[in-house]
Parts: structure tokens; C-alpha cells; sequence
């Protein structure tokens, strides 16, 4: 077997063998593959698809191309995964709420890079929290409380690291099954036993319309399945940001107002819809409206704050930041956004709130950036909001003037204000199974 072989056999469209995928992942990761080789099968892929036996062989190499955390101890695991968004601040809120309905929680998130923002810069701006422990720290965590979340410090799927790096710089990115396949070797090597992803689509997403999202989610479903993994996929709006904050402590201060039952719409329609399929999965109830009440009744007693409360101060964190969020750091400058005219919000394009909210620190252009937790963006008005022009419609929190001035011109023009009212396009948009 050699990958000139291979490459040729992709390239006339035929299907690639599970041992053919295999040799290529193997032999790429560990260097005897070159670049040049791998961008010509992954171009080949890209132009010429893969069926899901073939996208199925390609997510389990990749899963096994490194270390595969074992979370069997714990019982059933059901991971939720989002492919990204601006204002994203799910997690936060759905795990501790899954935890205190007695599913254990055991997740490791990423950092934020380019216009998404990461929980693992969230949660490091908690004063003290730990994101940066290690596997066995992380499985007592949750056998002794029932969550834990941190950084992904295992050496898991490293052949998607460099096969994701490649794609990138040979403009293969916008591929359903190299996406897919991506996604679900992480979850796949993270311990995941059954997956609910939110699959977000929008112009804050990746997926910028219904039927690339509904593609997407059927093959993570088609690969769950050959995997032995069952997968659900909520399609969910990402047209404008969720919630009303952007920025890492701006949107944990959110996250604590929304367990102690200050939640806005969009973000608790989201929460109660993932959290009642991730309690389905795990066998605590098939009624979706049921188990929706469940998580309600967890949130107006408190157990979902306390629990919270308990895994910031579990990972070294100082809770009486989230006693009292008045402690976080404030920006320097606090600018008030107005309306440019009397109308309705018709529009609010949530990659250019994105880009802005990166423009002032909350995100980074490259891996090396640092962070600016204090930084970022708190909407007043959204789409379908009446508003008066000279209205203070947002705010911006800067802790550089200029950059501050920059993004209250830049808000203002990404905000479309126009005679009609328009009608927001539901939170949730479809529920694949």
C-alpha cells in the first residue's frame, strides 16, 4: 500500500478502504506522509466527497490517532458539542444544570480563536479557576461533584490538529465530510458515549444556511451511528449573537444572572431544548416537555446555580466573584452605542459583532494573542426591537479609547435599522435524529 496509490484512487472518484484511510492518517501524523502528498488526497476529498463508510473510517482513525480518554467509570457520558458562535455562552449555564439532574458532566472545551470565543477563556476569567488540570483530577471532580470542565491538555486527535492546519492553508475548510469528520473524532476520543451537538447556522456560524446545516448534521448522525455513538443534531440561529453580552467575563456574568433565572429568551430556548435531548440520551425521560420542566425547576431552587457555584470553587476559583459579579474587572471605558435612526432592528450581523468584539481583546487573531477578559459588547436591542434614533442601543467596554471609538462606529454600522418591523427566525430551527 502507498499513498500515491491512494491519492490516484480519490482522485478517480473511487472509494477509499477503511485500511487505505487508516494507512494515510497513520502515516501522515507520524511524518512519513508529506504535506505536499496529504493536500493532494485532502483536495482530492474535498472535490470528490466520501460516503459515510469512508467518512466513518476517516473520524475513527483520526479518533486513535492519539490518546482516547476513557470515561466508562462514570457511568453514561452525553457531551454536548456546539460548532460555534458569538455570544456562546451554552455551556456555562447547561452543564451545571445537567449535573444537578444528576448526569455527570465531564467536558473539555477549546480556546477562542478568530471571531468565536472560547468557554476555557471564560472560565479563566474567573479569578483562580483551573481549566489546566489533569485526567484523573477531572474524573474524581466529577465523581465527586458531578461536573467538571477544562482545556483539552490530552494529546487527543492529533492527526485532526494537523490535518485541520493543512486544510486551512490549501482552502479545503468547506467540506461536510472533513468537517464532520473533525468534529466527531474530538467528541469520539473526549469519551463521548452518546453526542448532542448544536449545530449553529447564521451569519455568526459556519454553517451559513439550512442545507449545508441539515448536510452537516446528518452525516455527524450517519457517522454516530456506524460508531456506535447515538447522535442528535439541534439546529439553532446564529443570525444575530445569543444573549445580550460579548466578551469573557461580560458573558460569565450572564451565565450566573441566567442560573439565578434572569435568562434571556433566545439563550433559554437553546438551553431547555439541548438539555431535554442530552436528558433523553440519558435515559431520564423521553417527554421533550417534561424533561424542559425538569430543568426549569432546577434553576428557579437554585441547585443549578449552587452546583456552579460548587465546580468554579472545586477548580480553584474565587466563588464570591460569582456571589457578587460587581468584583469582576471593568473595562476602562464604557461607550454607549445609539441608533442612527427611528426604526425597527432589522438586522444584526453576528460575525461583524464577532469581529468587533476580537478588534477589542475578547478574541485573538492568532494562537499566541493574549486575552482581554474585561473587553466586549452588551446588546440592548436586537432584531425585531423598536428603537429611537440617539437611543442607546448597545455599549461597548474598551480598555483602549481609540479601539473603543473604532467599535462604537464599526456597531453602529452593523446595526440595519429600517421602517418595518421583521420577524426573528426561531431559535430553534429544526431537530435532527
Amino acid at each position: 500500500m502507498n499513498i500515491l496509490e491512494i491519492i490516484a484512487k480519490k482522485r478517480d472518484k473511487k472509494v477509499l478502504s477503511k485500511e487505505e484511510i487508516d494507512f494515510f492518517v497513520k502515516n501522515y501524523t507520524n511524518g512519513n506522509i508529506t504535506d505536499y502528498q496529504a493536500a493532494a488526497l485532502i483536495m482530492a476529498i474535498y472535490i470528490n466527497g466520501m460516503n459515510y463508510e469512508e467518512t466513518t473510517s476517516f473520524t475513527l482513525a483520526m479518533a486513535h490517532s492519539g490518546e482516547v480518554l476513557d470515561l466508562s467509570e462514570l457511568g453514561m457520558v452525553v457531551d454536548k458539542h456546539s460548532t460555534g458562535g458569538i455570544g456562546d455562552k451554552i455551556t456555562l449555564i447547561l452543564m451545571p444544570i445537567i449535573a444537578s439532574l444528576g448526569i455527570p458532566s465531564a467536558k473539555m472545551s477549546g480556546r477562542g480563536l478568530g471571531f468565536t470565543g472560547g468557554t476555557v477563556d471564560k472560565l479563566e476569567s474567573i479569578p483562580g479557576y483551573n481549566t489546566n488540570i489533569d485526567i484523573s483530577e477531572f474524573i474524581n471532580n466529577v465523581k465527586n461533584i458531578g461536573i467538571s470542565l477544562m482545556g483539552q491538555t490530552l494529546n487527543l486527535a492529533p492527526a485532526d490538529k494537523k490535518i485541520y492546519a493543512l486544510r486551512d492553508t490549501i482552502s479545503c475548510v468547506e467540506s461536510i465530510p472533513l468537517i464532520a469528520s473533525s468534529i466527531m473524532s474530538k467528541k469520539i476520543a473526549a469519551g463521548a458515549e452518546k453526542i448532542v451537538l448544536e449545530v449553529t447556522v447564521g451569519s455568526g456560524a459556519f454553517m451559513k444556511n439550512i442545507e449545508d446545516a441539515t448536510k452537516l448534521s446528518e452525516t455527524m448522525i450517519g457517522i454516530g451511528n456506524l460508531a456506535d455513538k447515538e447522535t442528535i443534531c439541534i439546529l439553532t440561529n446564529m443570525n444575530q449573537p445569543i444573549g445580550y453580552s460579548i466578551g469573557n467575563s461580560l458573558e460569565v456574568i450572564e451565565a450566573v444572572e441566567a442560573l439565578n433565572g434572569n435568562m434571556q429568551d433566545d439563550v433559554k430556548n437553546v438551553i431547555l431544548e439541548l438539555g431535554a435531548y442530552i436528558l433523553k440520551l440519558d435515559g431520564k425521560g423521553d417527554n421533550i416537555q417534561e424533561n424542559k420542566e425538569k430543568i426549569e425547576q432546577v434553576i428557579s431552587n437554585g441547585e443549578a446555580y449552587r452546583k456552579f457555584l460548587q465546580l468554579v470553587e472545586n477548580q480553584g476559583g474565587d466563588i464570591s466573584y460569582i456571589e457578587n459579579t460587581e468584583k469582576f474587572t471593568k473595562a476602562k471605558y464604557k461607550m454607549p452605542v445609539e441608533a442612527v435612526k427611528t426604526g425597527y432592528v432589522q438586522k444584526l450581523n453576528a460575525e461583524e459583532v464577532g469581529k468587533i468584539a476580537m478588534h477589542l481583546g475578547a478574541g485573538r487573531m492568532k494562537k499566541e494573542d493574549n486575552i482581554d477578559y474585561a473587553v466586549g459588547i452588551e446588546l440592548l436591542k436586537k432584531v425585531g426591537c423598536q428603537v429611537g434614533q440617539g437611543e442607546t442601543i448597545a455599549y461597548i467596554y474598551a480598555d483602549d479609547e481609540q479601539k473603543g471609538r473604532k467599535a462604537v462606529e464599526k456597531l453602529q454600522q452593523t446595526y440595519e435599522i429600517g421602517e418595518q418591523n421583521v420577524e426573528k427566525v426561531a431559535d430553534i430551527i429544526e431537530i435532527i435524529e
